[in-house]
């Protein structure tokens, strides 16, 4: 029979040994980088792509940002997947503005493809083809006048093919959504480590779709976006992808160029956002089990566990000592994540309540075979 003392020994290891995984990751924020802004107009031509259904509301800022961009955005294609809102009419009311944005038509979107990678493929396939990068924008960022110019200029001088940019976050003034969505940007930052990173292994690959610039060749390469058509993550795919072709894939912050206004409302937040953030596809196999466990261990047990524990326990054990620690980590990462928001809620301070219910929400989504995005139901695991 096992001894009462046991258990907890084993436990203490467990998270022990998840949370120098956590640490390693965590330590890259001590060379933290970012992309730095530059109004240094840059030779290469760039073609501007943002795929879009029914964003009426939210495309006007995008746009605005993207027809001030410089000369080096010689063309803007804002691809529709079949809107029924007025989205078209705002798209032509910019094209009458400036020469350069254009509307594709991409409806209907196929049933075996991932709508926003059908609207990638869709742009990348109408885009001009001497066009050196390709710069895809989702439709709810707002991008600085000069943030082309910037990325382009840091992945000239880094040697990147394929560079993503950790948009500063606006979070609406619902007090949920203070709670839930820095606990769920902490899984991302426990799982990959913080923005700053430059990588060959896919392993390690990180991306955010919100803003993505690739060189025209890894698209060659890759054939274009056809083979993250069925991915729930495309845009992570797509860097995976890139990586395992030995493609440097760049992750980084930028000094203000660029934010968004993801999610409506906190039940927007909890509904949708795990459909992509469980980081599940086919490349990820058994190492998103294991990264969730991770998270379980390192985010969402030391808080209840050190309540429980102040209960129960008549001195210290270590297993009080380790989940200590891991909720210190837990503490210093909340405050260092503070950046990435450019609007917080006051509820954003209390989000570590939050850790338990949200890991258990991204283990219910990585282990759901079918979700409904934009009134289409995905299906499978990729």
């Amino acid at each position: 029979m096992m001894r009462s003392s046991t258990l907890p020994r084993m436990l203490a290891l467990a998270q022990s040994a998840a949370g120098l995984a956590v640490a390693s990751k965590l330590l890259r924020a001590t060379r933290r980088r970012i992309i730095p802004a530059t109004t240094k107009p840059q030779e290469a031509c760039v073609t501007v792509i943002v795929p879009v259904l029914n964003e009426q509301a939210r495309l006007s800022l995008c746009l605005e940002g993207a027809i001030q961009q410089g000369p080096s955005v010689t063309e803007i294609l804002v691809i529709d997947g079949g809107s029924t809102d007025r989205t078209r009419d705002l798209i032509a009311a910019y094209a009458a503005r400036d020469r350069r944005v254009r509307l594709v038509d991409a409806a209907p979107i196929p049933q075996d493809w991932n709508g926003k990678a059908w609207g990638l493929e869709q742009g990348w396939r109408a885009s001009n083809p001497h066009n050196q990068w390709i710069l895809c924008l989702d439709a709810d960022v707002c991008p600085a006048a000069n943030l082309t110019d910037a990325l382009v200029s840091f992945a000239l001088a880094e040697h990147l093919s394929v560079l993503s940019v950790a948009t500063q976050q606006v979070l609406p003034a619902d007090p949920l959504a203070g709670l839930l969505h820095p606990a769920f940007l902490t899984t991302l930052i426990y799982r990959l480590g913080p923005p700053g990173n430059i990588t060959t292994n896919w392993v390690e690959a990180q991306a955010n779709g919100q803003c993505m610039l690739i060189h025209r060749n890894v698209l060659e390469i890759l054939g274009g976006f056809t083979p993250v058509a069925h991915s729930r993550c495309e845009d992570v795919t797509f860097a995976r992808l890139a990586a395992q072709h030995g493609i440097a894939v760049g992750f980084f912050e930028t000094a203000g160029l660029i934010w968004a206004r993801m999610h409506r409302n906190g039940n927007d937040v909890w509904h949708n956002w795990p459909r992509s953030l469980t980081l599940r596809d086919t490349l990820s196999g058994w190492r998103v089990w294991r990264d969730l466990l991770v998270v379980t261990l390192t985010q969402a047990v030391p808080l209840p566990l050190l309540l429980g524990l102040r209960f129960c326990q008549k001195r210290p054990s270590a297993l009080t000592l380790v989940n200590g620690i891991l909720l210190a980590i837990r503490l210093g990462t909340l405050w260092g994540a503070r950046t990435a928001y450019r609007t917080r809620p006051w509820t954003y301070w209390l989000s570590p309540l939050c850790d338990p219910v949200v890991t258990g929400r991204l283990w219910h989504s990585a282990l759901q075979r079918k979700h409904l995005w934009r009134g289409r139901i995905l299906e499978g695991s990729v």
